[in-house]
């Protein structure tokens, strides 16, 4: 039986007095059906954690729930009707809805879903207990399988049979690994079964599209300390099949000197310390984030000195040159050099092309300019104007 209305969801949490998360909620109760908020909203408002997005699941059809929402004066959009979902918006903003389901079939990737009036069907086919929570529009919380104790003590646990659960998606495995670096006591440990069939079934990672694998490891590598759950990663052969060539071993390096300089989280640096074989491909990262790492790993095992990356590049490549460096002497960076690396961002060249013309033009100009900026990047920036005009051509 559902563990009902045992808990209630703080007062203080914002979605749930949020007038048009209501008016959704109104509109589907005053045509006689169920409807709740579910999953990671319900998870984090309960752990006190920032909010998510804001989801609800409902007995009524997606016909039905179109039909409400126009009779109250909300908008239905059929953004997944096929998979029982409509976007209702409310005040301008967009709430999903989506009917009770079950799984009919699955292939690793996607599911096959047949409609169902049982929220215990709803809640079998998520991939953890803790999300698996759902709570009405009083914020009061419906348990269907029992996932609040798991919650309580941040226990990670799949439902039922970690194996199945995993077979029905292979992206529940790196899922797993993110959901222990965000929400797991420490202490607790990684659950042995968990582990075991994640270990038995890295095959079907690689029928996971390069796009779902880079978006869930920068999740994981976001959370504030993804060491440990990168480590037992590499230990089930999960880190070795989704980034072949790569190493952990400086990542809770990169952690620790994150916090002695006080810098926030970056998961663009902690993948630079991972490493491995085509990132760029594997992950399918964005133009700009691709960029940004062959820049960083290029600066961060090269001769440049942190100044002139910070003057050059900005000071968050420089920050993360200086981490990474620091992992490769295994010594603790000087938290001062914080200083020479906003000193260096806000250097200002002292010459300007006025100063060279009319003897030099176009790219005799460029070139020209390039060439002092180069001495005055050199000297740390202690060269004057005047000492870099008078310095003669090479």
């Amino acid at each position: 039986m559902d563990r009902t209305y045992d808990v209630t969801l703080p007062a203080s949490t914002r979605w749930l007095a949020d007038p048009d998360a209501q008016a959704v909620c109104n509109a589907v109760t005053d045509g006689g059906h169920v409807i709740y908020f579910v999953g990671g909203c319900v998870r984090n408002a309960l752990l006190g954690v920032a909010d998510s997005d804001v989801d609800m699941s409902t007995n009524a059809l997606p016909e039905r729930v179109m039909a409400l929402a126009a009779r109250a004066g909300l908008k239905a959009v059929p953004t997944g009707v096929e998979h029982g979902t409509v976007t209702v918006v409310s005040g301008g903003k967009g709430f999903e809805v989506t009917t009770f389901r079950r799984d009919v079939e699955t292939d690793g990737r996607r599911a096959v879903v047949a409609f169902s009036d049982s929220i215990t069907d709803d809640a079998l086919r998520r991939d953890f207990t803790m999300n698996a929570l759902y709570a009405d529009a009083q914020g009061r919380v419906i348990d269907p399988l029992e996932g609040l104790p798991d919650l309580q003590a941040r226990r990670i646990r799949f439902i039922e049979d970690a194996a199945q659960r995993i077979r029905e998606d292979y992206l529940r495995t790196l899922r797993y690994f993110r959901f222990c670096a965000w929400y797991a006591d420490p202490a607790e440990g990684f659950n042995p079964d968990a582990l075991a069939a994640i270990a038995a079934h890295t095959d079907g990672l690689e029928s996971l599209s390069a796009e779902r694998i880079g978006a869930e490891l920068a999740k994981l590598l976001a959370a504030p300390d993804p060491a440990p759950a990168v480590a037992a990663m590499r230990q089930t052969g999960v880190l070795g099949v989704i980034l072949p060539g790569s190493d952990d071993r400086w990542l809770a390096m990169v952690v620790h000197f994150e916090h002695l300089l006080q810098l926030a989280p970056d998961w663009r640096t902690r993948l630079a310390a991972v490493g491995g074989e085509d990132v760029d491909q594997r992950l399918r990262l964005s133009k700009a984030d691709a960029k940004y790492l062959r820049r960083l790993r290029e600066a961060a095992f090269g001769a440049e000195t942190v100044a002139a990356i910070a003057y050059l590049d900005g000071g968050d490549i420089a920050r993360a040159v200086v981490i990474l460096r620091a992992c490769l002497s295994e010594a603790p960076p000087d938290p001062a050099v914080l200083e020479d690396i906003l000193q260096a961002q806000n250097a200002v060249f002292p010459v300007k092309a006025a100063d060279l013309m009319p003897r030099y033009r176009g790219p005799e100009l460029g070139k020209r300019l390039a060439a002092l900026k180069a001495l005055w990047i050199a000297s740390g920036f202690a060269a004057t104007r005047d000492s870099l005009l008078d310095t003669p051509e090479s």
